[in-house]
């Protein structure tokens, strides 16, 4: 099989993108070529089978100069591929369509968020088929729409013995902003401070430019509720240096809507740490325990209560759970095998 893959980034030290590089490495083992085109280049280490195509973004050129040199890449690489698989990015879609129809290629796209638009609905009717993790993407809706597994690389992501978890500490890991609902567990936290139950919470990821204003809000309001003490910030980190955090936290917390279903979620599973989310994808999946209400945040504190109170060889038991659940369900050998399979027909 002769793949091109269409990718916001190629950058293996990217904190919220770096997943991906290990993607394409998966990818490689089952494709005769991967042609990648990306807006921007980074670091990478791929197998010689994979060609990487910039836009030119990491040199600061024009959006002009990306769409011409979009179209030259997918007409000079036409005989190097068979199929696409666009990455999150609709607009790929709607700019490359009518060329890859005259040039007989499949096009396939992965969009997992719980919002769409016209244009959302102009991509998916444009594509053979469309893969999303979540029930509640926006995708999901469509009958040509696969649910996939999340892909998480299990090798990477496990419980390292040598890492001490510290002590009632939870974690917060991904990008700073009102979509991922972080205020959800600053409350949290201080209902628990309310109740004299100690909790460490540690924050880490960046905030986008348009962010800035949530960001400072979220450090006022730590002040106002009287837990900076106890809420601590901290910036984003590389993708591949996340186990290490994962590993030193007894619990992690996610609060984004179920329509997004973030990797973060599993990651954590996947280092056997126990778990708080309140995305609904995961209802009769896994123990009731680790599941709380969207957006309330005195049901996550009773949760988080719960946990924390948990005895240690329990609290292992259940990790250890989760991280099967990962491997069974949701690997990245699997995610690979499943979406090629559909790539290749």
């Amino acid at each position: 099989m002769k793949l091109l893959i269409i990718t916001q980034k190629v950058d293996r030290n990217d904190p919220i993108l770096g997943f991906f590089h290990r993607w394409i490495i998966e990818f490689a083992k089952h494709a005769d070529h991967i042609s990648v085109i990306c807006l921007e280049q980074g670091e990478y280490n791929l197998p010689k089978n994979v060609s990487i195509h910039s836009l030119g973004k990491e040199n600061g050129v024009s959006r002009l100069q990306y769409i011409i040199q979009f179209y030259r890449y997918i007409w000079s690489l036409r005989n190097e591929y068979d199929a696409v698989f666009i990455h999150m990015n609709q607009e790929y879609v709607l700019l490359g369509a009518p060329l890859w129809k005259l040039l007989r290629k499949k096009v396939t796209m992965w969009r997992n968020h719980h919002f769409g638009t016209m244009f959302t609905r102009i991509a998916v009717a444009l594509c053979e088929k469309v893969f999303c993790t979540s029930k509640y993407s926006f995708t999901a809706r469509f009958k040509k729409t696969v649910i996939m597994p999340v892909g998480i690389d299990t090798d990477l992501f496990k419980r390292d013995e040598t890492i001490v978890r510290t002590s009632n500490s939870i974690l917060f890991l991904g990008r700073i902003s009102p979509v991922k609902r972080p205020d959800i567990l600053i409350g949290a936290i201080a209902l628990l401070k309310k109740k004299n139950i100690s909790a460490e919470a540690h924050l880490y990821g960046d905030p986008m430019l348009q962010d800035k204003r949530y960001f400072e809000f979220l450090k006022q309001k730590t002040q106002d509720l009287g837990i900076a003490e106890s809420v601590h910030f901290h910036s984003g980190i590389l993708n591949e240096k996340t186990p290490t955090v994962y590993n030193q936290h007894e619990l992690f917390v996610n609060a984004s809507p179920s329509g997004m279903y973030d990797k973060t979620i599993f990651e954590a599973m996947a280092c056997e740490s126990l778990i708080l989310t309140s995305n609904k994808n995961l209802y009769g999946q896994i123990d009731s325990s680790f599941l709380f209400e969207e957006g309330n945040k005195k049901d996550l504190s009773e949760k988080l209560k719960h946990l924390l109170e948990l005895p240690t060889k329990e609290r292992e038991r259940y990790g250890r759970i989760l991280r099967s659940y990962v491997i069974e369900r949701h690997g990245l050998a699997l995610l690979s095998t499943k979406l090629l399979g559909y790539l290749d027909n």
